[in-house]
């Protein structure tokens, strides 16, 4: 089967271009690192298959990350496919860069230049037929999004023919003929004999380029590596780099449509692409975190209390008037059966219902973040928090991981593979879970609203920054312990701001109601019905409605329930809940509901089941103090079974176990804290309490002053008694 390969730098469309190609729906976005891994899929031209495969963006054919090595490793090992090399055509003279090496690599190549802006400006025009002489491969103009240009470059594929043939380009020869490389072939050239199609000018360059796979694979001998070592010494990595540009800049020189409107908009001519007055504000030292807060905070607003609240109710409506009261009213005439009934009312309509009832606002936050970061305005943020995340030991490529933290745990993970540095990416992966996922909105909307009324906006928007504290003040406690980070360059891309297409609008709700429907319909039922069967049974398995006895939840929440007194919820039945929340965070509602007798097809569902928590006599009953510590227990315990399984496979297990300990650990000093301040709030004050503070922070700072005195090395003078 033939094999189409799309490589490009970060944020040139090359998975907007894979989505057009195949009809396939991964997702884009404008960061370095939202491919991490190649994805494939096949599409059919004239009866012929054609493998593409998007692979992660890369800047240059020497990694640097191991998104790039996967790019470059799958790349040497296909060399006969055919390469689809996506530029921009705002960001042709870094882009093409790329391009060069490829064609020293001599594979067959196709030059796609993406103009998905439509760009009406002249002055970045450039002749791309000259471009395609000078090149001496196709070039093509298209938009990655339409439809008619995407049919023009799939002709492409479907008829073009390679002949190889050596690597000619003038303006590239004072780089290939340097005296060094050629010294460095006649060293190496029996090894590249060995390595697969892989040409001689090329490995010669990359060999001097101190490039770390291409040396692995030639196997140098001692004397072999001390002269390339001499050669690396007299040679300067950054100098190559500078002559390509330099051949770059000649190149699009020629190719430049020379009008009148260069010489009147020259001044247009140097302003970087992607800049914006806009970014005197957003980038602002000052400004950037009080916008961001704002801007969160707006998000949760519309999540919560506005457009996401009304469009649940509606839900929650159709749920109970419509399709559930029809469904019971069906199995009510077919059997009275308790324990049928009971199962249907409970654990298949009750638990469905009250975790599809927040799929509106769980939809909207996902909305939210798309837009803010299809927009360009979250690689701004990503940034301005670049230089916090670098004093806490943290890449700045970490700041994505921790920002997708806040949709899927699981799916943040797997993003710290973008993390060049192994204990950076450890602790990234670590800290993805402190952020507070969508899974965990229903949990706030729930017992937040039954506590804290219009004011549990402020409170959802605590637990999210306390989270992000969290994982920040953790980093510092294993950077200065076992997970020292080296310092590494973080490359951030600054697309244009830009409004959000509805297609993309549309697309992005219905991806993601897809994802939460599909897990809703799978593990989310299969996990209620077990609730429904250990909180309905005893271990006789006799149905304790109707003989009474305790169920075997209840037996079993009882044992660790005094765990979890001193945090203010020492009931079997929240107990109960956090267990099954392990598996997934949505059942943790659902389980609430289950307990506490709150049938989905009552009217005001949510009203009842966050009522139900207040009164005593529930099976989960909370004060103010205890909701708001239940709520951070929540928020920073052990992620879901998903999460676990990615960070066993990406960190290992002995880190994953760690990562669960401290949760646990962190989430019950936090909550306890929550649980005891706010009652010492209410009873005393909250003067009494800040007095309390005060006494707790000096004390705790001089036990770390005292620790930090004991545990200095000291110097060695040289005395006869030391070793």
């Amino acid at each position: 089967m033939n094999q189409v390969l799309l490589i490009g730098n970060p944020n040139t469309g090359k998975t907007t271009l894979f989505n057009s190609l195949t009809r396939a729906n991964e997702h884009t976005g404008n960061w370095h690192g939202v491919t991490v891994d190649s994805k494939q899929k096949i599409m059919r031209l004239n009866n012929q298959e054609f493998k593409v495969v998007d692979l992660p963006g890369i800047y240059s054919l020497s990694p640097l990350s191991f998104e790039e090595s996967v790019t470059v490793e799958y790349l040497y090992s296909h060399l006969n496919s055919l390469v689809v090399n996506i530029v921009d055509v705002n960001n042709l003279h870094r882009n093409l860069y790329l391009t060069l090496e490829l064609l020293n690599l001599n594979v067959p190549c196709v030059l796609v230049v993406n103009d998905i802006q439509n760009s009406k400006n002249k002055i970045n025009k450039y002749n791309l037929k000259k471009l395609e002489q000078i090149l001496g491969i196709k070039v093509l103009k298209i938009n990655a999004e339409n439809k008619q240009e995407i049919n023009i470059l799939k002709k492409e594929i479907l008829n073009f023919k390679y002949v190889k043939t050596p690597f000619e380009l003038k303006q590239f020869a004072n780089i290939n003929n340097n005296k060094n490389i050629e010294l460095t072939k006649e060293i190496i050239k029996n090894n590249v004999n060995k390595i697969s199609q892989l040409n001689l000018n090329y490995v010669a360059l990359k060999t001097l380029e101190n490039d770390e796979i291409i040396l692995n694979k030639l196997n140098l001998n001692i004397d072999q590596q001390n002269n390339i070592k001499l050669l690396q010494e007299q040679s300067n990595i950054e100098t190559f780099a500078k002559q390509k540009f330099d051949v770059i800049q000649k190149i699009l020189q020629e190719c430049k449509i020379t009008t009148n409107e260069n010489k009147t908009h020259k001044t247009k001519i140097d302003k970087p692409y992607g800049s914006s007055k806009l970014d005197k504000i957003v980038l602002n030292k000052f400004l950037c975190l009080p916008i961001f807060f704002a801007v969160m905070l707006l998000v949760f607003y519309l999540t919560f209390f506005s457009i996401g609240a009304w469009l649940s109710d509606q839900l929650l409506y159709l749920v109970q008037d419509l399709f559930g009261n029809w469904i019971l009213g069906v199995v009510k005439s077919v059997t009275n059966n308790a324990i049928i009934y009971d199962f249907f009312a409970s654990a298949l309509i009750g638990g469905i219902g009250s975790v599809l009832a927040f799929l509106p606002q769980i939809v909207m936050l996902f909305l939210c973040l798309g837009i803010l970061e299809d927009s360009g305005y979250l690689s701004r943020v990503a940034f301005c928090l670049d230089d916090i995340f670098a004093k806490v030991g943290l890449s700045g490529k970490s700041v994505y991981t921790l920002l997708m933290g806040f949709g899927c745990s699981t799916s943040a993970c797997l993003t710290a593979r973008t993390v060049n540095d192994k204990n950076s990416k450890i602790k990234t992966s670590m800290l993805a879970p402190y952020m507070s996922c969508s899974a965990k909105l229903p949990i706030y909307a729930v017992i937040g609203s039954a506590f804290f009324g219009a004011q549990n906006v402020f409170v959802v928007f605590a637990l999210y920054m306390l989270g992000v504290v969290v994982a920040l003040l953790l980093s510092v406690l294993y950077e200065k312990t076992f997970l020292k980070s080296k310092d590494n360059a973080f490359i951030m891309e600054f697309p244009p701001y830009k409004l959000t297409k509805p297609k993309r609008m549309a697309r992005l709700i219905l991806d993601n109601a897809k994802q939460f429907l599909l897990r809703v319909g799978s593990l989310l039922v299969s996990v209620n019905v077990i609730v429904w069967v250990l909180s309905n049974f005893s271990f006789s398995f006799a149905f304790v409605q109707t003989q009474g006895g305790q169920s075997m939840l209840e037996t079993l929440g009882k044992i660790f329930a005094p765990i979890f007194a001193p945090l203010g919820f020492g009931s079997w039945g929240a107990t109960s809940a956090l267990i099954a929340g392990l598996i997934a965070k949505e059942i943790i509602v659902a389980s609430l509901a289950m307990f506490n007798g709150i049938s989905n097809t009552a009217q005001n569902y949510h009203a009842n089941l966050s009522q139900s928590l207040t009164n005593p006599m529930s099976a989960v009953c909370f004060t103010p103090a205890s909701a708001l510590s239940y709520m951070v227990f929540c928020l920073l315990y052990s992620p879901c079974l998903a999460t676990v399984s990615v960070l066993g496979k990406e960190i290992g297990k002995k880190w994953t176990l760690v990562s669960i300990l401290v949760q646990f650990a962190v989430a019950y000093v936090i909550a306890l804290v929550v649980n005891a301040s706010v009652n010492l709030i209410m009873a005393k004050g909250i003067w009494l309490f800040l007095l309390v503070a005060l006494v707790f922070a000096v004390c705790l700072f001089a036990i770390v002053y005292l620790l930090k005195k004991i545990l200095k090395k000291r110097k060695c003078h040289g005395c006869s008694k030391c070793n």
